[in-house]
């Protein structure tokens, strides 16, 4: 849940476009949340969600780990003094300069799910460990991840193999059962799958030791979801019922760590109605799809608002729109949104839980709108 500490910040932060609030002591409040639930797995914070400074030092300071997905990212964390050593590139499309800039500051993990891209790794990062990312089947994520990235689950012996072959050091699996996996049950289908794989690639003589069960873990966004501990135990029980020799259990959180630490300041801009029959109005905020609400694409993530001043007035339905001159900048239609009858123009509505991919899909200029702000309280 979004802290009351951040929420009072934002009711009353002075801004002059749309803003995100960060509170990092929820971030770190979260992680110890996180390990207590899985204390035998090194976290290793998926930068991608949110790659603030303010955030990367306190997760460093704090032991954690970390999931790179580019040079950049990878750059950023060497600037902060991250030991390349808890630094994993999990990005499975790599240029090749890009593993050897990696390798050359003696990063050493790297992720695949292809013959290619291990061919690429033996060549630019010759020895290292490599882990082979895997489809996973339809889960109950919002946010499903099971298209572009990994192998069939056919394929992923035959590319261990492969990857020995070239002289690299075949660690173990990959997988990730997609974004928002509202609660560790949703996880028992999944682990089923990849722990038959494991025990088939043990049974061939690859001793792996390595298991990435990647992120998943959720924020909340009006719908209820597990415990962070309680999550964390049941998964930790769930994977020691069904795999031998994880030796370096590996976890990717992002929005599980970050979700709640922020809120998104924004402005009602418009309210009106199309039609003279129009049981709901349309609502257009400074902020939308393009300026950091990405994630509303198909309506998958349904964020919580407040307007502020305005809390215990009655509320109708609205169909809630963003800035921009483009008309994909919907970002509730089918799942309207409850908010004041009595809305207006300069009305501040707290997007909540906003704190992981946000500032990071906010576009650069696009209809020249400004990027997403971000300031940590």
């Amino acid at each position: 849940m979004t802290s009351d500490k951040l929420i009072q910040a934002a009711r009353s932060v002075e801004v002059t476009g749309p803003t995100v609030l960060l509170d990092i002591d929820q971030v770190e409040t979260n992680y110890h949340e996180f390990v207590r639930g899985l204390p035998d797995a090194y976290v290793h914070y998926a930068v991608k969600a949110n790659p603030n400074p303010a955030i990367l030092t306190r997760l460093n300071n704090l032991g954690c780990r970390f999931d790179a997905a580019s040079r950049g990212e990878i750059a950023r964390l060497l600037a902060l003094d991250v030991d390349p050593a808890h630094i994993s590139f999990g990005n499975t499309i790599k240029k090749p300069i890009d593993i050897e800039f990696a390798a050359s500051f003696g990063i050493n993990l790297f992720a695949a799910d292809s013959e290619m891209e291990l061919e690429k790794i033996a060549r630019y990062a010759p020895g290292s460990e490599v882990f082979i990312r895997m489809l996973v089947g339809t889960t109950e994520a919002e946010w499903p991840l099971s298209r572009k990235f990994g192998c069939g689950s056919n394929r992923a012996v035959p590319l261990l193999h492969y990857a020995r072959s070239l002289g690299l050091i075949p660690a173990g699996l990959s997988f990730h059962v997609g974004s928002q996996t509202r609660h560790p049950y949703m996880w028992d289908d999944t682990l089923d799958v990849v722990a038959a794989i494991w025990r088939t690639a043990r049974d061939e003589g690859l001793m792996l030791y390595l298991l990435n069960i990647g992120g998943g873990f959720p924020a909340y966004y009006g719908v209820e979801i597990t415990d962070t501990v309680e999550y964390g135990r049941a998964l930790d029980h769930a994977i020691n019922s069904r795999f031998e020799g994880v030796e370096y259990l590996m976890a990717e959180p992002g929005r599980g760590l970050v979700g709640n630490a922020g809120i998104v300041v924004s402005e009602v801009l418009l309210v009106s109605r199309k039609h003279l029959e129009d049981t709901a109005r349309w609502v257009y905020l400074d902020v939308g799809k393009f300026s950091g609400l990405s994630e509303t694409a198909d309506e998958a993530i349904r964020y919580q608002f407040i307007v502020v001043g305005r809390e215990d007035e009655e509320t109708a339905p609205c169909i809630l729109a963003g800035p921009t001159c483009d008309s994909a900048d919907v970002l509730y239609e089918r799942n309207q949104v409850q908010l004041p009858v009595g809305l207006d123009c300069g009305d501040r509505v707290l997007v909540l839980s906003a704190g992981a991919y946000t500032t990071t899909y906010s576009t650069v200029w696009f209809n020249g709108f400004d990027p997403l702000v971000e300031h940590v309280i």
